[in-house]
């Protein structure tokens, strides 16, 4: 008799955690590193447009943005070049 409530019990566990484990694995966040780039005649107007494209690449995804946009540019002569990157999570 203990040994039939006993295997009840874990009969009983078992099923609440596998209806509980989907729920956890809901939860978890994907999550990658988007990037926007430019290049125009000015330093302003290409970060500018990274920053814009970064925005637009994230929102294509269905995405929110998390943490700090990380900024690098180069100013070779005649034009700016810059990246934009910053954390997206879904």
């Amino acid at each position: 008799m203990i040994l039939i409530r006993s295997g009840i019990a874990v009969a009983v566990a078992a099923a609440a955690l596998a209806v509980l484990a989907p729920s956890a694995h809901a939860a978890k966040k994907t999550c990658v590193l988007a990037g926007g780039e430019a290049t125009m005649i000015t330093r302003d107007l290409a970060e500018f447009m990274a920053k814009a494209a970064l925005g637009n690449s994230i929102k294509a995804k269905g995405m929110t943005a998390e943490g700090a946009v990380k900024l690098s540019c180069k100013d070779p002569a005649p034009l700016s070049y810059c990246l934009a990157e910053q954390k997206a999570c879904k």
